[in-house]
């Protein structure tokens, strides 16, 4: 049984972060979606503060790095109702699936971080 997660995965995870968190930096102008003020700013900053986080925690892994993570992520998921950008489709799911992601993996890497198992069957 998996009772913690291993350095390689958890490197993993954060490369999965980096990816989406790329993506949703680069959203507003490969979706389209660049002149909605609200929507472009809060992928750009978003995505840029979850790539340098993720990045960070590569060469030095601390439990705030997936702590803030798991708060962008969540902005993220709730930011197009938050801030009244969800009409825009492209922009509404570009941030709910970076969102969820963020916000798994960084939550995924925190349980896993206190050796709680998978388990306990």
């Amino acid at each position: 049984m998996l009772k913690s997660l291993s350095s390689d995965n958890r490197t993993a995870f954060d490369f999965v972060n980096i990816i989406a968190g790329l993506g949703l930096l680069l959203s507003p102008w490969y979706l389209g979606f660049a002149a909605e003020a609200y929507a472009a700013w809060n992928a750009w900053f978003v995505g840029a503060a979850v790539t340098l986080i993720a990045v960070a925690a590569l060469f030095s892994f601390h439990q705030v790095e997936e702590w803030a993570n798991v708060v962008l992520g969540l902005w993220a998921l709730v930011s197009p109702w938050v801030l009244g950008f969800s009409p825009v489709t492209a922009a509404m799911w570009a941030h709910v699936i970076a969102g969820i992601v963020v916000a798994v993996l960084a939550a995924g890497g925190i349980w896993f971080t206190h050796n709680r198992p998978l388990s306990t069957a």
